[in-house]
């Protein structure tokens, strides 16, 4: 158990330090009257029952299953004040967790898998919640119960209790033994957990994918390696806990028994040697047993929070933010862009882009046009500040783009993705984007704008129809619409458009294309096209090849070189009239 991760989770602890302490007290009270319980019988016993007057001990006796009661109701208590701790400790980690993904840049993204990430706030989040509302409270009434009941047997009888006290360090040991061989087994389980979840989300993802591409068989060898690789982990775990939990503590406290009964039939004539004394200490010896024996079962569910709440500390501590902005009052006027010299790597090791250098004057397109992997997507990543650079400066209306605010900068640009992105809600909700200052009017406005109107007035709850995961109950084409309608409510000075028409058939595409032209005009614009058709009317286009910029120039004046940008215009000009 890492002592920092411990210490970090009982700061989360003290901020309901009220509701703790009220939880330690109800748990205090049932140290208390587990305590006395067994006191009241043997005075019972030795008292009434051993004068055959057991019927002028009818109040005790009463008392006795009221401290049963008494029991109950304060170990109820106990139990539901620390789950409303653990509850609320838990959403508070979720939160922050959440919150702090929220500010992390696109490279973190990159590297992790959705799966995993699910998996930590939600699996990882709830075992946390399982140690504070189970694990913590038994652990704290474990210690009030095994002090209070080895005091009370020293009280009783400090000679018989000696004979117990040797089973002590015995069970400790083995509380040791087992950390020591669970650890490992235990971050391996919830390692796997993670795996299982990673797959689950990639193959739920892909499944169009998978079925097409027949993959069915192979998805599933691959996620019964990994769930039965969780399952051996899984039963090591138990083999271990089999071993060292509650059969190894029974044997112990049987010859604890064995003991005790031993002693009282070699002394069972001495007159301090009473049947109450008896029947007291065999139910001490349960109470100085059982919560040891709580503890080691608990164990295992410790070690696993302890191992989940590291996971959730590592993304929480994750500070792969995105690159930073001034807090200037800068705002974006016109729109001119200016990139200078910029180079960059992904990894530090090759470079992407390579001396990239060209402007667009205020209200001007300009387009990337090459083959895969040239670097169109990566100039649009350094723009949008998805990621940093350190070689080269990029300008907007004369000044770096580090010097505006990320809520400024954010307000000046519009980016519409291949496949854009629809949220769970309305069709409304995705075109305003929760920005509270756009009316319905304006929603509908920038519908019409985009040539979007026609197809939402058609649908049977409009402007209100329920937009499904992804908006998979709409065509490539509305979804599309859609996002260029959310982009044109928000006013953007430059519009930023990636592939946007990449994956839309020709018929859909004339809409979109006479969408593009209205938004486009008045915007300074930067196009990423697959389609060369798309693009022709842009002021410049731009040749990329393997991160460098090989040739620029109108449509026409690229034709006339006779270089890369006319192959690629005749290779799809081609394909064209093949179809």
């Amino acid at each position: 158990m890492k002592k920092s991760v411990f210490m970090r989770l009982m700061g989360y602890l003290f901020r309901y330090k009220w509701w703790t302490l009220t939880a330690l007290a109800f748990i205090l009270l049932t140290t208390l009257t587990r305590t006395a319980i067994p006191l009241v019988a043997r005075y019972y016993i030795d008292h009434f029952v051993s004068n055959q007057a057991a019927q002028s001990g009818l109040f005790l006796l009463l008392g006795y299953y009221l401290l049963f009661l008494m029991r109950v109701l304060f170990t109820y208590l106990g139990s539901y004040t620390f789950s409303r701790v653990a509850y609320s400790i838990v959403r508070d980690m979720r939160q922050e967790t959440f919150a702090n993904i929220q500010k992390l840049g696109m490279a973190y993204f990159d590297k992790t898998p959705a799966g995993s990430i699910v998996s930590r706030i939600t699996n990882d989040t709830q075992a946390v919640a399982d140690m504070f509302g189970t694990v913590f409270a038994s652990f704290i009434s474990s210690f009030f119960i095994f002090t209070a009941t080895l005091i009370t047997m020293l009280q009783l009888n400090w000679q018989l209790t000696l004979f117990i006290l040797p089973f002590l360090p015995v069970i400790w040991g083995s509380i040791w033994l087992y950390r020591k061989l669970s650890n490992h087994l235990v971050m391996m389980t919830r390692s796997k957990l993670s795996d299982i979840n990673v797959k689950l989300s990639e193959s739920i993802e892909g499944m169009r994918i998978i079925q097409a591409f027949r993959q069915e068989e192979r998805l599933i060898g691959e996620f019964e390696a990994i769930n039965q690789e969780h399952l051996d982990y899984a039963n090591r775990s138990v083999n271990v806990n089999s071993l060292f939990l509650r059969p190894a503590m029974s044997v112990l406290k049987v010859l604890a028994y064995a003991v005790i009964l031993t002693f009282f039939g070699l002394n069972w004539q001495s007159a301090t040697f009473t049947a109450g004394l008896m029947y007291a200490f065999i139910q001490y010896i349960n109470q100085l047993f059982d919560p040891l024996i709580e503890v080691t079962q608990n164990f295992a569910t410790l070690q696993t929070s302890m191992v989940s709440a590291e996971r959730v500390f590592a993304m929480m501590n994750q500070k792969a933010y995105e690159p930073m902005q001034a807090s200037s009052d800068l705002e974006v006027s016109q729109g001119r862009i200016e990139f200078r010299n910029v180079s960059f790597s992904y990894d530090g090791k090759t470079d992407v882009l390579k001396d990239i250098s060209f402007q667009v004057q205020a209200g001007e397109t300009i387009a990337f046009v090459g083959h895969t992997g040239s670097g169109k997507s990566s100039i649009i990543n350094l723009f949008m500040r998805f990621y940093e650079f350190d070689r080269g400066q990029i300008l907007i209306d004369g000044v770096d783009i580090r010097e505006y605010s990320q809520p400024a900068l954010r307000k000046a640009v519009g980016l519409v993705l291949q496949d854009p992105f629809l949220y769970h809600g309305t069709i409304e909700s995705n075109i305003r984007m929760y920005q509270d200052h756009l009316t319905r009017a304006d929603v509908q406005a920038a519908a019409e704008f985009v040539d979007a109107d026609a197809f939402i007035s058609e649908l049977p709850d409009g402007y209100d129809q329920a937009v499904t995961e992804r908006g998979s109950t709409l065509s490539s084409g509305q979804r599309q619409l859609i996002a260029f309608a959310r982009t044109v409510a928000a006013k953007p000075k430059i519009l930023i458009l990636d592939e946007a028409t990449a994956n839309i058939d020709s018929e859909t595409e004339e809409v979109i294309q006479h969408s593009l032209k209205k938004m486009r005009k008045g915007r300074t614009t930067i196009a990423i096209a697959h389609r060369l058709s798309t693009i022709q009317d842009a002021d410049c286009i731009y040749v990329l090849d393997q991160g460098r910029i090989i040739e620029s120039g109108t449509h026409d004046q690229l034709l006339a070189l006779e270089g890369t940008y006319q192959k690629m215009y005749q290779l799809q000009a081609g394909q064209l009239q093949q179809t």
